[in-house]
């Protein structure tokens, strides 16, 4: 009876799926191979040139060097007023976004005074989200200011931190940036082209099911776990970051294109 009432929480195939990694992990076996959840992945999605069509690719260190600070602004911005909100009403609204705040112009938002910030916060033309609008001039200094702390240019500096470190590079955000944890940063990144894997709700569920996190997501114990699983599985099969988490999530979960 109490798993009747718990069947509703989760689509029923998700729910199927954790089971039977739980059940697999009984047997005695603590990580899955990549082989193992690559051929999974290509079952579920029709085979593996289908599979392959799915798998994006991130963008080389050369081409995220030539992104501008205000292209990254900008996408920090959207992935903010995108978060806990309908995408697709941020997306219809972001010509305005980009003509109230001057095409995320790093330099001249700097010098915009605090006073003309609130006066653009109820702009028709945005979501009015003070609290949300006030991250803009926050994360432009971040941005503009990098080069004098890490002696390299944002765009540069993304592009230079290294994969095996992720999780560090989401901290140094979170840290230095406003309302750019969870995951926020980490899809911002994605979005970008820099390497990176994401803590969707089907990779996480995968994570939890083979006992490689527990407790917070968030966590530094479970982002380290998961750092080195990913690197593990980096290691076997020699495909980026995003390759890895898009097999995993395509491998578990409801099976839908994402």
């Amino acid at each position: 009876m109490l798993m009747e009432q718990r069947l509703p929480l989760l689509p029923l195939l998700a729910w199927i799926d954790i089971q039977y990694h739980i059940a697999f992990l009984k047997l005695g076996d603590t990580m899955e191979k990549f082989s193992t959840i690559r051929k999974r992945a290509a079952h579920r999605k029709g085979g593996e040139k289908h599979l392959k069509a799915l798998l994006s690719k991130p963008l080389s260190n050369k081409q995220l060097a030539k992104i501008s600070d205000d292209e990254w602004l900008e996408e920090f911005t959207r992935k903010i007023f995108q978060s806990g909100f309908y995408w697709s009403v941020i997306n219809k609204k972001w010509p305005g976004f980009r003509e109230v705040f001057w095409d995320f112009t790093v330099k001249k938002l700097l010098m915009m005074p605090p006073e003309m910030l609130e006066e653009k916060s109820s702009d028709v033309r945005i979501v009015r989200n003070f609290n949300k609008v006030k991250t803009i001039p926050v994360n432009a200094s971040m941005i503009h200011f990098s080069n004098k702390d890490n002696g390299l240019s944002f765009n540069q500096f993304i592009a230079d931190w290294p994969v095996d470190d992720i999780v560090g590079l989401w901290a140094w955000l979170k840290k230095h940036g406003a309302r750019l944890g969870g995951n926020t940063g980490p899809y911002t990144l994605r979005e970008m082209g820099k390497d990176t894997f994401l803590l969707s709700r089907d990779v996480e569920g995968y994570l939890r099911a083979h006992h490689i996190i527990d407790g917070g997501l968030q966590t530094k114990k479970s982002l380290k776990a998961a750092q080195e699983f990913f690197n593990e599985m980096q290691s076997q099969s020699g495909l980026s970051m995003q390759e890895i988490s898009l097999t995993i999530a395509y491998s578990v979960g409801d099976n839908r294109d994402e």
